[in-house]
C-alpha cells in the first residue's frame, strides 16, 4: 500500500512538473498580437499587405519595410496574422505574411490563407530555430529571429516585392 501512494505521489509531481513547463514554454516563446495599422490613401492602386506576429525580430522586420515602402504610391496595411482569415488576397498587389514556425508547421491561420492566396503575389518570412522550415511550394525568405540580420531580411523582401511589382526582370 505505501509503494503504491509513493508511485501516485511520483507520478503526480511529474505531471505538475510538466505542467508547469508547458505554461512556462508557452509564456516564454509565444508570439504576441501585432499591431495593426494603415499608411497612405487605401484608394491608391498599388496595395501591399503585411501580415506578421508580434516580436522583437517581426516588429523590426516590420517597421523597416514599412519605412522603405512608405514613400512610394503604395498603400500598405498591417495585420497580425490571425486576422488573415477573412482577409481578401484579390484585394492586394502584393502580400508579405511574416512569421515564426510552431510545432514543425505554420499556423493555421497562414497555412489557410496560403491556400487561397495567389503564391505568385505572396512574399512568406519563415522564422524558426533551425532557420531552414518552410511550406512546401512556396518560395519563403527562412532563417532565425537575429535581429542583426533584419536589415538583409527587409531588403530580400524588397526585392521580392519589386519582382511581384513587375520592377525587375
Amino acid at each position: 500500500m505505501r509503494l503504491s501512494s509513493k508511485f501516485k505521489a511520483v507520478v503526480f509531481f511529474m505531471f505538475l512538473f510538466f505542467g508547469i513547463f508547458l505554461v512556462w514554454y508557452t509564456v516564454e516563446y509565444s508570439m504576441e498580437k501585432a499591431e495593426e495599422y494603415e499608411i497612405n490613401s487605401s484608394k491608391l492602386p498599388n496595395r501591399i499587405l503585411i501580415a506578421t506576429q508580434g516580436s522583437e525580430f517581426k516588429n523590426a522586420l516590420t517597421i523597416e519595410l514599412v519605412k522603405k515602402l512608405k514613400n512610394d504610391s503604395v498603400f500598405i496595411k498591417v495585420i497580425d496574422i490571425s486576422s488573415l482569415k477573412g482577409t481578401q488576397p484579390e484585394s492586394y498587389n502584393a502580400i508579405v505574411i511574416i512569421h515564426t514556425w510552431e510545432n514543425r508547421k505554420p499556423p493555421k491561420a497562414v497555412a489557410d490563407f496560403v491556400e487561397i492566396a495567389e503564391t505568385t503575389k505572396l512574399v512568406v518570412v519563415t522564422t524558426s530555430g533551425q532557420g531552414d522550415s518552410k511550406m512546401k511550394g512556396i518560395d519563403a525568405i527562412t532563417g532565425e529571429s537575429r535581429l542583426e540580420d533584419a536589415p538583409i531580411v527587409v531588403e530580400k523582401i524588397k526585392l521580392k516585392l519589386e519582382k511581384i511589382q513587375g520592377k525587375l526582370p
